[in-house]
């Protein structure tokens, strides 16, 4: 590749998604309730707060995408 914006983006994008994922799937360690106790709303709290968290950081990229090209393309990485 050519463009080093494109390759840091590859490289940095798919470390940090790495990472959330590993993230996510420890927090689901959390649903042990043989080490640990929750309530429903507790739950509820945690994955309503990360939904919106994703939606707000999409809406970023999706904004971008509008800005840039009027044409979408498949997403790969």
């Amino acid at each position: 590749m050519d463009d080093p914006k494109r390759e840091r983006f590859l490289r940095v994008a798919s470390a940090r998604t790495e990472k959330i994922l590993n993230l996510t799937r420890l927090l689901g360690n959390c649903a042990n309730t043989s080490n640990y106790s929750y309530t429903e709303e507790e739950v509820n709290h945690i994955f309503k707060s990360i939904r919106e968290e994703l939606d707000i950081q999409e809406t970023k990229f999706r904004m971008k995408l509008k800005e840039d090209s009027g044409k979408r393309k498949r997403f790969t990485l």
